[in-house]
């Protein structure tokens, strides 16, 4: 079954931008898109059934206005409109499971501030099982232009990294473009020394000949599968956050893993993703790993 891209819309500039970005990425991989979106009438207000007939059809005329735009502007795209009544959260993380990717809007306040991340955004990222794409208001298709990387995080062994690279490297595929490997190192402290490990830095001879090698070998098996995708390698020692965002000043779209961690208050999304998200310029995919 061929899996769509979907968009999640609800009128605002953001959720436009998502659903321009969406379409694109849809004729880039030759897949069809879907337009999703969920309402749910406020519980202490009463509405007959009248009014939840007209609300609907509101909300309809609405999104098949957007769906329509972007239909015109992509001829040979094949668009689906959904209109759901239930939880906008919990709707969206069940259309992404059926999805290649699910893409929403997420408000910028300019380059320091960045992404506004609300509760459901963070809920669907953090329970998604397929990639989510977050797309700012001032997102045009200009900056996808020729020369702007598609930026990847690699994090781990090989294959924690795996399911990001190949995002990143389909991405890239699709576009024409490079592929920009980051990978962030520190100092472990004194105690996460062992033999074995002290043997592997030796063996690589330091600390960052180890990292490069790291990444080296995750790059492998997408290089091979990639043959036509420029690849660039940046090891940094610093913050994984703010490496990536540095790499990422001019970056066309930005590629981060992603674990869930599992609390008391439900799921929430790692320190990285959620720095990168709040701060990123371009488009930000955060892919799930576990």
């Amino acid at each position: 079954m061929t899996r769509p891209i979907t968009a999640g819309v609800d009128g605002t500039p953001e959720s436009h931008a998502a659903l321009a970005w969406a379409a694109r990425e849809a004729v880039r991989r030759d897949l069809p898109l879907r337009v999703l979106h969920a309402w749910q009438l406020v519980p202490d207000q009463a509405f007959g059934a009248a009014s939840r007939e007209t609300h609907d059809q509101w909300v309809r005329e609405g999104v098949d206005e957007a769906a329509q735009s972007v239909a015109e502007r992509h001829p040979e795209l094949e668009v689906a409109v959904d209109v759901v009544e239930g939880s906008a959260a919990d709707s969206l993380v069940e259309a992404a499971a059926e999805a290649e990717m699910l893409v929403l809007g997420s408000r910028g306040h300019g380059a320091v501030v960045g992404f506004l991340l609300g509760s459901v955004g963070q809920h669907v990222i953090a329970e998604s099982a397929r990639p989510v794409v977050l797309v700012r208001a001032e997102d045009r298709a200009s900056d996808e232009a020729a020369g702007r990387e598609v930026v990847v995080g690699q994090h781990g062994d090989p294959e924690e990294s795996a399911p990001a690279l190949r995002f990143a490297f389909e991405a890239a595929a699709a576009r024409g473009a490079g592929v920009l490997a980051v990978r962030a190192w520190s100092l472990p402290p004194v105690f996460a020394y062992s033999p074995g490990s002290l043997k592997l830095l030796d063996d690589a001879g330091g600390m960052e000949p180890y990292e490069r090698n790291t990444l080296s070998a995750a790059l492998e098996p997408w290089r091979e599968r990639f043959p036509e995708v420029p690849v660039t390698q940046h090891v940094e020692m610093g913050s994984a956050g703010e490496v990536l965002l540095s790499a990422a000043s001019r970056a066309q779209l930005l590629v981060v893993g992603r674990r869930a961690h599992r609390s008391a208050v439900g799921a929430r999304i790692g320190s990285v993703a959620h720095g990168v998200l709040h701060h990123a310029r371009c488009p930000v995919a955060v892919v799930p790993h576990d």
